[in-house]
């Protein structure tokens, strides 16, 4: 039996005739929505929920402890460049593709209708899965955000580098998802964007100085990120 996101309305109808694990038989971890246990995870998606209750927001970062980063060692950058932009951010360290799936699903969209949604994740999934896994499970969150947000045009971002070069085995499962996830780009809704080379010496070395455990950004890294990214947002935000 095959199926598609599309087809997972479909999937409740047939629940009481098939297992329910039929449906999802030969689709990847990364694609099926789940929550984390833990208060750390609980508490963060509280707070996004609340925030998205208030409404007002026009721009929206979509990731994992990189994109909550901003509310870090990104502080002071995104006071900078988002600070009078209604921008919300929705990132939660240690997220997967799965757990961003959850989220959209379980309130982080709702009472707010952004122009512009910023996406980054899949570098947690790079330890365990498939780069085609991987972009599979960005590609759902793509077309959910599209399904439960049409108006919103969405900037995904290619996986940024991690690892000390290239030789990293878990920076090769980014690049080579991101090979896959830029065919998402439609040029009407959903435009791509990889600045991997901004964090990168010439040599493909990645600098302390950027990312000091070689996978979170500094001070520095968030404004290298937020100067790459700017005339793309400026631009999709509709700002003149």
């Amino acid at each position: 039996m095959s199926c598609t996101r599309t087809s997972r309305s479909a999937w409740l109808l047939l629940a009481l005739t098939i297992s329910p694990w039929a449906c999802f038989a030969d689709e990847p971890a990364t694609v099926k929505p789940v929550s984390r246990p833990g208060k750390f995870w609980e508490d963060r998606q509280a707070q996004i929920n609340a925030r998205a209750k208030e409404g007002d927001v026009d721009l929206i970062f979509i990731g994992d402890s990189i994109t909550q980063g901003w509310l870090g060692n990104g502080k002071d950058v995104w006071k900078q460049f988002y600070g009078n932009r209604k921008a919300m951010n929705a990132g939660i360290g240690g997220d997967r593709t799965q757990h961003v799936l959850y989220r959209l699903e379980h309130g982080n969209l709702d009472n707010i209708q952004p122009k512009l949604a910023v996406i980054m994740i899949g570098t947690n999934n790079s330890g365990t899965d498939k780069p085609e896994d991987i972009a599979a499970g960005i590609k759902a969150i793509v077309e959910t955000l599209r399904e439960k947000k049409p108006e919103t045009k969405i900037l995904l971002l290619a996986i940024f580098p991690r690892g000390a070069d290239a030789s990293d085995p878990k920076r090769k499962v980014n690049i080579e998802t991101n090979r896959i996830i830029h065919n998402l780009e439609d040029g009407e809704h959903v435009f791509y964007l990889d600045i991997s080379d901004k964090f990168l010496n010439d040599d493909d070395t990645l600098s302390k100085d950027i990312m000091p455990d070689l996978l979170h950004l500094s001070p520095k890294g968030y404004e290298i990120w937020a100067n790459a990214i700017e005339a793309r947002v400026a631009d999709l935000l509709g700002e003149k």
